[in-house]
């Protein structure tokens, strides 16, 4: 996997989008023909694609002549708001209502249409994001074994990752790391992304090879679970910071 280019942050280069100051991360990909650019899910930085050949000063100027379309997509981020009784929190592909009552259990439990919780509010949103993270590790744990028996493997270490720009990785030592918001979206989509990281334990490229082997391995639909993804990948960082 190619990873952002990194400097120290009084190196990094920022472009004021609406009064608020991004810094642009850089990715040279040896096969790109041209810069792209898109905002990070959370907006917190400007990612930039370019060939092996561009230069960073033109990558920042791309950017900043694009000011008005990143100012529109800054304002598509959605914004992780304070939960509480009657918010809803997607589960699995579902709209789940929230249920809190302070003199309740502390524990997060699910029910057959809701999400139950006790315990004070001003926890609440760190208890549910673990009781999330919690369902999240045991589901793709499950994914995981599943994928790796029908690819005739051992499973490999599992970890869950909150990264802001990918939605899982595999290490060069074979660690697969899935990013634990996936839980909140639908299982084809969810298992897509581990089936995902299987491939590249024995492809570690996106050549056609690879992407053969993902059609054989993964079930489902894997247009449409990219699509979602694209689609609604964003609105999962909605209801966490």
């Amino acid at each position: 996997m190619i990873d952002w280019l990194r400097r120290r942050p009084d190196e990094v280069p920022q472009v004021e989008i609406d009064g608020r100051l991004l810094p642009l991360a850089l990715r040279r990909n040896a096969g790109a023909k041209r810069m792209t650019m898109r905002l990070a899910p959370d907006g917190s930085e400007i990612r930039v694609t370019l060939p092996r050949w561009g230069r960073s000063a033109e990558a920042l100027e791309f950017a900043r002549s694009k000011a008005d379309w990143l100012a529109a997509q800054l304002a598509k981020v959605p914004q992780a708001a304070d939960l509480a009784h009657g918010s809803v929190v997607p589960y699995r592909g579902q709209t789940l209502a929230l249920s809190h009552d302070p003199a309740a259990p502390r524990k997060v439990r699910l029910g057959e249409s809701a999400i139950h919780a006790g315990g004070p509010a001003d926890s609440l949103n760190r208890r549910l994001q673990r009781w999330l993270e919690g369902e999240a590790l045991q589901l793709l744990a499950d994914d995981l074994a599943y994928y790796c028996l029908r690819d005739s493997r051992r499973a490999p270490a599992l970890s869950l990752s909150r990264a802001q720009r990918r939605w899982g990785s595999c290490a060069a030592d074979g660690t697969i790391r899935i990013n634990w918001r996936l839980v909140m979206a639908p299982d084809a989509v969810r298992r897509s992304v581990v089936a995902h990281e299987v491939a590249h334990l024995t492809h570690f490229d996106h050549s056609p090879a690879f992407h053969a082997h993902l059609e054989a391995l993964f079930e489902g639909d894997l247009p449409a679970a990219n699509r979602w993804l694209k689609r609604e990948g964003r609105s999962l960082y909605a209801h966490f910071g």
